[in-house]
């Protein structure tokens, strides 16, 4: 059974002294609107969502570098191995029983070359949909000159030319992202209320097991998820109007103003 009634849900997280999402094409700097509010991208969120996934035992389709749980090289040597399934007669449907993120998020899938010479590609659209996080503030960035490299041959004395690099992070802000799950897309990928909670369960750790230089330990903290629950598929209200009746204030409290018949639930982070 695919996911019966519509889902909107936000999570409410800290950023302390953190580059919760580096712009390449601004020096790795934290990323930010025109007006200086901080911005986190869907695909940096959805790849923390992966991972959690991941840590949970479901198979997964994008897989990281970093993150990987099998051997396969790339995207397209992972596919291959369901696409070139012959018992498979409806490739889109083996690809969303296959992988979660697939049925969940959605995924373009390109076949290589037919005899003609053209190639052709599968889309997957996905029933959860997510936007860009944006802090409730503008946001302070600190940089700071280091060390990148050091001598590692010759006497010592000769710098590589990219010895020395920056390092930016968010001082302190409060960040909110909001998602929703449609169950008219769920029964074109088989997304289940069963997957729907697994996506429920990982939201308050989606910070757990991903430290790195730029985001050490403990600086990224989720404070609230907000779950709210329809009671019908095309939902009791517009995700629009749900969403913005959550309010957030800079210190990280929230309220949620009343909608009749629907009730909020809340949860603390992990």
């Amino acid at each position: 059974m695919t996911l019966k009634n519509k889902i909107d849900f936000a999570v409410v997280f800290s950023v302390n002294r953190a580059n919760p999402n580096g712009d390449p094409l601004n020096g790795n700097r934290p990323r930010t609107t025109y007006d200086g509010i901080g911005e986190i991208s869907d695909v940096c969120l959805k790849r923390k969502i992966r991972n959690r996934l991941l840590d949970d035992g479901q198979a997964i389709f994008v897989q990281s570098d970093d993150y990987k749980v099998d051997e396969c090289k790339s995207l397209r040597e992972r596919a291959e191995a369901v696409l070139s399934d012959k018992t498979i007669k409806n490739k889109a449907e083996g690809v969303c029983k296959k992988w979660f993120d697939v049925r969940a998020f959605g995924q373009v899938f390109a076949y290589s070359a037919d005899k003609k010479g053209e190639g052709l590609s599968m889309p997957v659209r996905g029933p959860v949909s997510l936007h860009s996080a944006f802090s409730v503030e503008r946001v302070d960035i600190a940089s700071n000159q280091i060390t990148k490299s050091v001598s590692g041959e010759g006497d010592g004395n000769k710098k590589a030319s990219d010895t020395m690099g920056m390092k930016h992070r968010v001082e302190k802000a409060i960040y909110t992202f909001y998602g929703s799950m449609n169950p008219q897309l769920a029964t074109k990928t088989g997304f289940t209320d069963e997957d729907a909670l697994l996506i429920k369960k990982v939201l308050p750790k989606l910070f757990e097991n991903d430290e790195s230089s730029a985001r050490p330990a403990g600086s990224m903290e989720i404070l609230n998820v907000i779950w709210w629950q329809h009671n019908c598929p095309h939902g009791q209200y517009s995700s629009a109007k749900v969403h913005r009746s959550l309010k957030v204030s800079a210190d990280g409290t929230i309220s949620i103003d009343k909608l009749d018949g629907l009730k909020p639930e809340i949860m603390n982070g992990f």
